[in-house]
């Protein structure tokens, strides 16, 4: 027994340590490190800084920032998750330009972003970040112009002794040699939430990122429907233009009442060509689903945090024949007032009820390992007959119950 009273934490092996160590969050790393020598250097050991969230820890400053990133921040840094001072009564400046190079040359291995409320109106361009990120997530932020810019804009004098030291062939050159080179920024990833100040502007810069896949739009109060009609990718004179490699868009408003008419998803009539999955919530559902019928490409559909009736829902999902999934989170569905119209026009609504009862029923056990809570069977059989390869997904969604 007094074997056991003599033991403490210095009988553990330092893999055990870490692992306990893990479960602390980084204001509780810092202090755990000052306990011992021991504890010091187990705590800088890079398996836990691997996912640093600092969006619990209120009132971090710059001078913070600096202390992490050269005691303790390192090459294990796979995500970083930072919280502002945009909502705070001390302000100040919180990201600077020698903190971002620093983190770039210091975590070459950084690869997912995360701000909140973060005033990035400082730094003239996105550039700025590290070269390495390929996810970047910006939550109510203030963004300056011209942010999403491939190029760093210059001051005049720096243009004037640029021009007058280099001559002229060697600027043809060295522009020749600009517009070949590849982009340098590399995220495919950009998710923007409740970020007014992001524009048409903002999203005709994003055209220019060679590797951007995902694009997600919450809340964005000022992308218009020409904004995404001139982004659509489309084919050109050049070849395809807009965003040729987009594969994943979301665009939804559920946020402030006074926004109720914009309606930014009608862009999505333009074609949009190469994606193939679309998410649509809050107002923007309406107009966007009726718009979703031009996309050839569509494999994936998903509506949130919305309410629609199934004759919407059948009229607008019967041309995207490529449909594979058909995912509903949060749906409120409006009551059937009359069947949908599941067939052309030249068939008889005899024809067609018979024709979806006998879908119903040659599909009635493949539908039921769809998803057992399912609100609206008869839109599932209406859906089953449009779409036989489609899959249905209800997560929490309801029926409206009128008064009558």
């Amino acid at each position: 027994m007094e074997e056991f009273k003599t033991c403490n934490l210095d009988y553990f092996p330092e893999n055990i340590l870490i692992d306990v160590l893990s479960f602390l969050s980084v204001r509780e790393l810092v202090r755990a490190g000052r306990v011992c020598k021991r504890w010091k250097r187990l705590v800088k050991d890079q398996r836990l800084w691997r996912v640093v969230d600092l969006t619990a820890w209120k009132g971090v400053t710059s001078r913070i920032l600096w202390v992490l990133l050269r005691q303790y921040l390192g090459c294990g840094l796979r995500c970083l998750r930072l919280r502002g001072l945009l909502l705070s009564a001390r302000g100040g400046t919180f990201l600077s330009e020698s903190w971002l190079k620093a983190l770039s040359t210091k975590c070459p291995r950084l690869t997912k972003l995360y701000l909140l409320h973060a005033d990035l109106r400082s730094l003239p361009s996105c550039q700025l970040l590290p070269p390495s990120l390929q996810v970047l997530e910006l939550r109510g932020c203030e963004l300056p112009r011209g942010f999403f810019n491939q190029t760093l804009p210059t001051s005049p004098d720096q243009e004037r002794a640029e021009a007058t030291s280099s001559a002229q062939q060697q600027g043809q050159d060295q522009k020749g040699k600009q517009r070949s080179s590849p982009s340098g920024i590399t995220i495919n990833t950009l998710v923007l939430n409740n970020v007014p100040s992001f524009t048409d502007q903002h999203l005709q810069s994003l055209t220019s990122w060679e590797r951007l896949s995902r694009l997600e739009l919450r809340d964005t109060f000022r992308v218009t429907a020409n904004g995404l009609r001139s982004c659509a990718a489309k084919d050109g004179i050049c070849g395809v233009e807009g965003f040729p490699r987009l594969k994943f868009l979301e665009i939804g408003i559920t946020g402030r009442q006074g926004y109720q008419l914009q309606m930014a998803s009608l862009g999505l009539g333009a074609g949009w060509l190469g994606l193939e999955e679309l998410s649509l919530g809050g107002k923007e559902v309406g107009p966007g689903l009726l718009c979703a019928s031009r996309l050839k490409d569509l494999k994936r559909l998903c509506l949130w945090a919305c309410t629609l009736s199934e004759m919407q829902i059948v009229r607008s999902c019967r041309m995207l024949r490529g449909l594979r999934q058909l995912e509903f989170l949060d749906v409120t569905f409006q009551p059937r007032q009359c069947p949908p119209v599941v067939e052309g026009e030249g068939g008889g609504e005899e024809e067609q009820d018979n024709e979806e009862a006998a879908g119903g029923e040659s599909n009635n056990d493949e539908n039921k390992t769809l998803d057992v809570n399912d609100p609206i069977p008869s839109l599932r059989r209406s859906l089953a007959v449009l779409l036989p390869a489609c899959s249905l997904v209800f997560t929490n969604c309801s029926v409206q119950v009128n008064a009558d």
